[in-house]
């Protein structure tokens, strides 16, 4: 997709000041720590999404390129094994130098570099990549912003001095109270839909190609569970009822002794607080639960459904994107919490990488994955769509992940032969 110059030029400003406007409340000491080994300090963040543009766009398309540092085209790759050997993962944080000023530097360099790009005279045979890859970089870069966000709750969340990223109120990254109503459902007929990307627009090549999928009857959620539901979960003893759980969640909240969701801490006085970006803050009961893993989600919905006597369960992500698409009735679809799927990630029928070492953006993934859709309140403006799709493994909690339920027609499941 070839967009035009002025335009691409200044949503790739815009998008880089961002990243540098997220970092900006941090200490240099804020932005080295590596948390734990799936978060990446925000000075790798920091110089990763920089070297995407280095490697992928200048690399190719700038006359007489040189490597800002040769170094760094191994210091901040994360995966991409057909540029070269990366730095290993989990010690991303021992990376102590170059420091924050030299990776600030480098950023300014490919700005300066990018900037004079974009504003040369176009090359009609190359300017449709270059825009394309451009606009990959702008989307990867968004994504890392959300990512940045979400390490640094992690990184303060370590921290016995409970330290808010920034104080209320200039930091709404949290989920927001929702109407205070009972959960409603919303019905929808199912039969045979199309599912995946269509039309203009930027896509990952994992939401495409388009394709049909047939859906059953069914029903969603209007609303995301919420904070009060959950520690109903909690009082009723869930995480301590191994009826609700699938065998590998059982053994991993055993083996990791969880009790509630991530950062849920037991409040002094009774009762529950969060740690947020904002600092530790009292239980909101009518906003939605987030930080959640999916043996989390699923080990709710049976509870739930053996409560409400209802045939409850997560929906699948083909039944997200349809109702996504057909509902206005939905409520909470893409500003709150990314929402589990009962889907694991993997590719849509036909579905092609892209050609080169881009195309090891998503499809090498799918594996030991769950789908999440949606989106969640540190999700870039623009940023949400019904068809992109989000995976983590299904123990992750440190994104800001929930849960929306699904329902099926009633039915009567066949009696076990004695």
């Amino acid at each position: 997709m070839s967009l035009p110059l002025p335009t691409l030029a200044a949503r790739y400003a815009a998008v880089r000041a961002q990243t540098l406007a997220l970092a900006a409340p941090l200490s240099e000491a804020d932005c080295q720590v590596q948390s734990m080994p799936d978060a990446s300090p925000t000075k790798w963040h920091l110089a990763h999404v920089t070297w995407f543009f280095e490697t992928f766009v200048l690399e190719r398309f700038e006359p007489g390129f040189q490597p800002h540092h040769p170094a760094f085209r191994v210091l901040f790759n994360s995966y991409y094994q057909g540029v070269g050997d990366q730095h290993p993962r989990a010690q991303r944080g021992l990376i102590t130098r170059p420091d924050l000023a030299a990776v600030r530097a480098y950023r300014a360099n490919v700005d300066a570099r990018m900037a004079a790009l974009l504003a040369g005279p176009p090359d009609t045979a190359s300017q449709a990549e270059r825009d394309r890859l451009v606009e990959l970089g702008l989307q990867h870069e968004q994504q890392h912003q959300e990512l940045l966000l979400t390490d640094v709750l992690h990184l303060l969340s370590c921290n016995p001095l409970a330290p808010a990223y920034r104080a209320p109120p200039t930091t709404p990254l949290q989920p927001a109270p929702g109407p205070r109503v009972a959960l409603d459902w919303v019905g929808f007929a199912g039969g045979l839909v199309e599912i995946g990307h269509a039309g203009p627009g930027f896509a990952f090549d994992n939401e495409g190609p388009r394709h049909r999928h047939w859906l059953p009857p069914y029903a969603l959620a209007s609303r995301l569970v919420s904070q009060g539901e959950w520690a109903e979960f909690i009082e009723d003893g869930g995480y301590r009822d191994a009826r609700w759980w699938l065998s590998a969640g059982w053994d991993w909240l055993c083996a990791q002794g969880i009790e509630a969701p991530l950062y849920w801490r037991r409040d002094p006085a009774g009762g529950w607080q969060r740690f947020t970006l904002a600092g530790l803050q009292a239980l909101e009961a009518d906003a939605p639960v987030c930080h959640i893993s999916h043996f989390e989600a699923d080990a709710y919905a049976h509870w739930r459904a053996a409560r409400d006597g209802q045939p409850l369960r997560l929906p699948t992500e083909a039944e997200w994107e349809h109702a996504a698409n057909t509902s206005t009735d939905l409520l909470q679809l893409f500003d709150q919490a990314w929402q589990w799927t009962a889907s694991s990630y993997l590719p849509y029928p036909g579905f092609r990488p892209w050609a080169g070492a881009v195309g090891e953006y998503n499809g090498k993934f799918m594996v030991n994955q769950t789908v999440l859709r949606g989106g969640s309140c540190a999700t870039p403006a623009g940023h949400s769509r019904a068809s992109y799709r989000n995976f983590f493994a299904p123990p992750t909690r440190w994104q800001f992940s929930g849960l929306r339920l699904a329902r099926d027609p009633a039915w009567t499941p066949p009696n076990p032969v004695p």
